[in-house]
């Protein structure tokens, strides 16, 4: 993916963006399941125009639970001199965002070097995030208030001055009570937390820090945006049951590990595309005029650090939006 990945970057934000207009449509509706599909498929199809030798390693289920995106599936021409090249993706990663009208809906791709992803598809994590300032100063291990207090110093800030997002989740009751016992300021979100985790990284998002257990795909897909943006995003996996914990033993994961950044997306050969589906701290949502709708994207490189952020203007009436089930284009 080096000599290549510069001539593939655009197209990952078209994969994105495809996805992103064929979910937009669903917002408010209260249909998940449709504007997951539509996103999934938007997303697939249009990938298939895409110069790599993609194989998904983080997706959207097993194969015989996913019939597009699954596990071990291959995307893109596969021909010629495109690279190869891992892949995960959240074709819409906050689908109650969408169905409910609400704000921070992705559609997130991540392209990398062979291995440099963690396949880690089940299960939860226990995670807690920071931008570039407070990264190498807080520890997964330590008290909720020790985490405050450090991070509050290194920003240099007072504790009742930060802002954490957290999921608003029962299994959060008691680390909600510590931050609030501590002064310090919450967002509670329904969904949505790699959006949650990239905001940590990003000026002028009003957000500190990401605490609490969400899932291990969307762990994943934050480390690899952090390693374009520099923070830290630390993470131990998290059952609900003795079962699933024992599960994951036989598998080979250790439930005592804890995952760094590094750990989770390794290495500098890292692309990470968004489009934003709902409007939200990172990324505008989808704006639809007639005939025109209007994106709001990011699009990151770990190996320069580059952040792009890319408005697109496309005209429906000439624009062709993918479908794979319908093999071509699809009026949106």
């Amino acid at each position: 993916m080096v000599d290549i990945e510069r001539g593939v970057m655009l197209d990952f934000v078209r994969v994105t963006e495809t996805a992103a207009l064929r979910a937009g449509r669903f917002m408010g509706r209260g249909d998940k399941e449709a504007a997951d599909e539509a996103a999934v498929d938007g997303m697939r199809g249009m990938l298939d125009l895409v110069n790599i030798k993609g194989t998904v390693v983080i997706g959207e289920g097993e194969k015989d639970k996913a019939p597009m995106l699954y596990i071990g599936e291959h995307v893109g021409m596969w021909d010629g001199d495109g690279p190869e090249v891992d892949i995960a993706v959240d074709p819409l990663e906050g689908t109650r965002l969408v169905a409910l009208g609400l704000p921070n809906a992705l559609s997130v791709l991540v392209a990398a070097s062979k291995g440099s992803l963690a396949p880690i598809t089940a299960w939860y994590m226990n995670k807690i995030a920071v931008g570039p300032e407070a990264a190498g100063q807080i520890d997964i291990n330590a008290p909720v208030r020790e985490n405050l207090r450090v991070v509050a110093a290194t920003l240099r800030k007072k504790v009742r001055d930060l802002t954490v997002v957290i999921l608003n989740r029962p299994r959060h009751a008691q680390l909600i009570q510590e931050v609030r016992d501590c002064g310090a300021r919450i967002k509670l979100i329904t969904d949505g937390d790699v959006a949650g985790g990239i905001s940590t990284a990003l000026p002028d998002t009003g957000v500190d820090m990401l605490m609490g257990i969400g899932g291990a795909p969307e762990g994943v897909l934050t480390a690899a945006a952090f390693k374009c943006l520099g923070g830290e995003i630390q993470a131990k996996l998290w059952f609900p049951d003795d079962q699933s914990r024992e599960e994951a033993i036989k598998q080979g994961f250790d439930p005592e590990k804890v995952y760094f950044t590094e750990n989770l997306a390794s290495g500098d050969q890292i692309i990470f595309a968004a489009t934003g589906i709902t409007d939200g701290e990172l990324l505008r949502g989808v704006r639809y005029y007639g005939d025109r709708a209007i994106t709001h994207s990011i699009l990151m490189r770990a190996k320069t650090r580059t952040v792009r952020f890319i408005e697109s203007h496309h005209d429906l009436r000439f624009k062709t939006v993918r479908s794979k089930k319908r093999s071509g284009e699809l009026s949106v």
